[in-house]
């Protein structure tokens, strides 16, 4: 269950690492897809420490960790326009007709955002935004934990 916790964590934490680092800007999808991941670490740390709660907070960890790969897998629909983002943050700032250049400095937010339409690709070359990044690690952390809480050695 640690080394769930751990892996857990990690995703949330190499995200905003890459944005201190490579200077990656999240968009409010991006930012949605690390929740889960701390709730999943949370759950596994909980059950590493309580042994009688083990195998149903590690079933819920694995839980959290799809809903990660579940928002990222919308996320990538976002990103190839097979249907637009509900989230008032994603959309990417358009001019109304007749609006005027003070208009538009009014409506700007006040931390740049990044519309969730645009894929950011983390290595070049490699035709997987980071998105796609995502809902692949969380569908093998899952399915790896899967295969430990099966196997008995969540406990």
């Amino acid at each position: 269950m640690l080394l769930l916790a751990l892996a857990a964590a990690a995703a949330p934490l190499f995200a905003r690492a890459s944005e201190g680092i490579w200077g990656i800007a999240p968009c409010e999808l991006c930012l949605w897809q690390r929740a889960p991941y701390w709730v999943a670490a949370a759950l596994a740390l909980a059950a590493a420490l309580l042994p009688r709660a083990r195998r149903p907070l590690g079933w819920l960890a694995v839980l959290a960790v799809l809903a990660s790969g579940a928002i990222a897998g919308f996320h990538i629909g976002v990103e190839q326009g097979w249907w637009p983002s509900p989230l008032p943050g994603c959309q990417a700032l358009q001019a109304g007709g007749g609006a005027s250049v003070d208009d538009l400095l009014r409506s700007l937010a006040a931390a740049p955002s990044k519309p969730c339409d645009a894929p950011t690709y983390l290595v070049p070359g490699l035709p997987l935004s980071m998105a796609a990044m995502n809902l692949l690690y969380a569908l093998g952390l899952s399915g790896l934990a899967a295969i430990w809480m099966r196997r008995g050695e969540g406990r």
